[in-house]
Protein backbone atom coordinates (compact mmCIF):
# COMPACT_ATOMS: atom_id res chain seq x y z
CA UNK A 1 0.00 0.00 0.00
CA UNK A 2 1.39 3.34 -0.75
CA UNK A 3 1.29 6.27 1.75
CA UNK A 4 1.10 9.63 0.67
CA UNK A 5 1.26 13.13 2.57
CA UNK A 6 -0.14 11.75 6.08
CA UNK A 7 1.21 13.85 8.49
CA UNK A 8 1.72 13.62 12.49
CA UNK A 9 -1.94 14.32 13.85
CA UNK A 10 -3.44 15.61 17.04
CA UNK A 11 -5.77 17.23 18.52
CA UNK A 12 -5.58 19.79 20.96
CA UNK A 13 -8.34 21.00 23.70
CA UNK A 14 -8.51 23.54 26.36
CA UNK A 15 -9.41 21.98 29.25
CA UNK A 16 -10.15 23.36 33.05
CA UNK A 17 -9.22 19.88 34.62
CA UNK A 18 -8.39 16.45 33.14
CA UNK A 19 -7.77 12.48 34.13
CA UNK A 20 -7.06 9.47 32.56
CA UNK A 21 -7.93 6.07 34.07
CA UNK A 22 -6.92 2.37 33.12
CA UNK A 23 -8.95 0.15 35.20
CA UNK A 24 -10.45 2.37 37.60
CA UNK A 25 -6.69 3.63 38.26
CA UNK A 26 -6.14 7.57 37.55
CA UNK A 27 -2.77 7.24 35.26
CA UNK A 28 -2.47 10.98 34.20
CA UNK A 29 -4.66 13.80 35.35
CA UNK A 30 -4.28 17.82 36.00
CA UNK A 31 -6.86 20.23 38.09
CA UNK A 32 -6.87 24.30 36.80
CA UNK A 33 -6.41 24.63 33.12
CA UNK A 34 -4.51 23.07 31.04
CA UNK A 35 -4.23 20.96 27.28
CA UNK A 36 -5.44 17.76 27.09
CA UNK A 37 -3.11 16.69 23.88
CA UNK A 38 -4.51 13.53 21.77
CA UNK A 39 -1.98 12.34 19.39
CA UNK A 40 -1.39 10.18 16.44
CA UNK A 41 1.39 8.82 14.62
CA UNK A 42 1.54 7.38 11.36
CA UNK A 43 4.13 5.67 9.24
CA UNK A 44 6.73 8.64 8.03
CA UNK A 45 6.67 10.49 11.50
CA UNK A 46 9.95 11.06 13.27
CA UNK A 47 11.46 12.66 16.53
CA UNK A 48 11.77 15.97 14.53
CA UNK A 49 8.19 16.11 13.94
CA UNK A 50 7.39 15.18 17.38
CA UNK A 51 9.32 18.38 18.39
CA UNK A 52 7.96 20.87 16.42
CA UNK A 53 4.44 19.37 17.28
CA UNK A 54 5.36 19.83 21.10
CA UNK A 55 6.22 23.42 20.43
CA UNK A 56 3.72 24.62 17.91
CA UNK A 57 1.34 23.00 21.15
CA UNK A 58 2.37 25.14 24.05
CA UNK A 59 2.78 28.20 22.10
CA UNK A 60 -0.74 28.25 20.63
CA UNK A 61 -2.38 31.50 22.04
CA UNK A 62 -5.42 29.82 23.03
CA UNK A 63 -5.48 30.87 26.71
CA UNK A 64 -6.13 34.16 28.23
CA UNK A 65 -5.38 35.97 31.07
CA UNK A 66 -8.80 34.64 33.00
CA UNK A 67 -6.79 31.47 32.82
CA UNK A 68 -3.21 32.24 35.00
CA UNK A 69 -3.01 30.73 38.25
CA UNK A 70 -0.95 34.00 39.37
CA UNK A 71 -2.12 36.60 37.65
CA UNK A 72 0.75 39.03 38.76
CA UNK A 73 2.69 36.53 36.34
CA UNK A 74 1.31 38.81 33.50
CA UNK A 75 2.68 42.27 33.26
CA UNK A 76 -0.73 44.45 32.08
CA UNK A 77 1.34 44.46 28.60
CA UNK A 78 0.65 41.15 28.23
CA UNK A 79 -1.25 40.32 24.94
CA UNK A 80 -4.86 39.03 25.70
CA UNK A 81 -3.99 35.97 24.44
CA UNK A 82 -1.61 33.66 26.01
CA UNK A 83 -0.19 30.34 25.58
CA UNK A 84 -0.06 27.28 27.77
CA UNK A 85 4.16 28.36 27.86
CA UNK A 86 3.10 31.75 28.95
CA UNK A 87 0.92 30.53 31.97
CA UNK A 88 2.87 27.31 32.83
CA UNK A 89 -0.01 25.29 32.28
CA UNK A 90 0.22 21.56 31.96
CA UNK A 91 -0.56 19.07 29.02
CA UNK A 92 -2.11 15.35 29.46
CA UNK A 93 -0.46 13.64 26.55
CA UNK A 94 -2.61 10.56 25.14
CA UNK A 95 -1.91 8.71 22.26
CA UNK A 96 -4.59 8.02 19.76
CA UNK A 97 -4.32 5.43 16.85
CA UNK A 98 -8.00 5.97 15.78
CA UNK A 99 -7.38 9.93 14.67
CA UNK A 100 -6.26 7.80 11.33
CA UNK A 101 -9.45 6.48 11.09
CA UNK A 102 -10.25 5.24 7.15
CA UNK A 103 -13.93 5.45 6.50
CA UNK A 104 -13.95 5.76 2.98
CA UNK A 105 -15.55 2.26 2.29
CA UNK A 106 -17.96 1.07 4.20
CA UNK A 107 -19.07 1.71 8.16
CA UNK A 108 -15.90 -0.13 9.34
CA UNK A 109 -12.96 2.01 10.04
CA UNK A 110 -9.18 0.64 8.93
CA UNK A 111 -6.35 2.34 10.88
CA UNK A 112 -3.88 1.73 8.12
CA UNK A 113 -2.44 5.08 7.78
CA UNK A 114 -1.61 4.69 11.72
CA UNK A 115 1.63 3.51 12.46
CA UNK A 116 2.06 0.28 14.48
CA UNK A 117 2.96 0.60 18.06
CA UNK A 118 6.36 -0.15 17.83
CA UNK A 119 7.03 3.16 15.89
CA UNK A 120 4.16 5.07 17.48
CA UNK A 121 5.17 4.41 21.25
CA UNK A 122 8.60 6.22 21.67
CA UNK A 123 6.85 9.05 19.20
CA UNK A 124 3.95 9.98 21.97
CA UNK A 125 7.31 9.67 24.14
CA UNK A 126 9.22 12.09 22.41
CA UNK A 127 6.20 14.61 22.11
CA UNK A 128 5.65 14.08 25.80
CA UNK A 129 9.42 14.99 26.95
CA UNK A 130 9.65 17.60 24.11
CA UNK A 131 6.47 19.33 26.30
CA UNK A 132 8.37 18.59 29.46
CA UNK A 133 11.91 20.32 27.71
CA UNK A 134 9.32 23.53 26.95
CA UNK A 135 8.81 23.75 30.73
CA UNK A 136 5.18 21.82 30.69
CA UNK A 137 4.60 19.65 33.61
CA UNK A 138 3.22 16.81 31.65
CA UNK A 139 0.92 13.92 32.31
CA UNK A 140 0.49 10.89 29.83
CA UNK A 141 -1.87 7.78 29.64
CA UNK A 142 -0.53 4.43 29.21
CA UNK A 143 -0.15 3.43 25.66
CA UNK A 144 -1.96 0.53 23.90
CA UNK A 145 -4.41 0.19 27.43
CA UNK A 146 -7.69 0.25 27.04
CA UNK A 147 -8.21 4.28 28.91
CA UNK A 148 -11.36 6.27 29.87
CA UNK A 149 -10.43 9.99 29.35
CA UNK A 150 -12.43 12.48 30.97
CA UNK A 151 -12.09 16.04 30.63
CA UNK A 152 -14.14 19.47 31.18
CA UNK A 153 -13.42 21.33 27.70
CA UNK A 154 -13.35 25.14 28.15
CA UNK A 155 -14.65 27.17 25.51
CA UNK A 156 -15.40 24.59 24.20
CA UNK A 157 -11.90 24.98 21.96
CA UNK A 158 -11.02 22.45 20.09
CA UNK A 159 -8.14 22.49 17.45
CA UNK A 160 -6.63 19.80 14.85
CA UNK A 161 -3.20 20.19 13.93
CA UNK A 162 -1.21 17.80 11.49
CA UNK A 163 2.85 18.61 11.45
Amino acid sequence: MKWHAVRMRAIVQRALDARVTVEGEIVGSFDGPGLVLLVGITHDDDASKAVTLADKVYRLRIFEHRHARDRACLPPSAPREVSAQDLGLPVLVISQFTLYAETKKGRRPTWDRAAPGSVAEPLVEAVADALGALGAPVATGRFGADMQVSFTNDGPVTISLDV
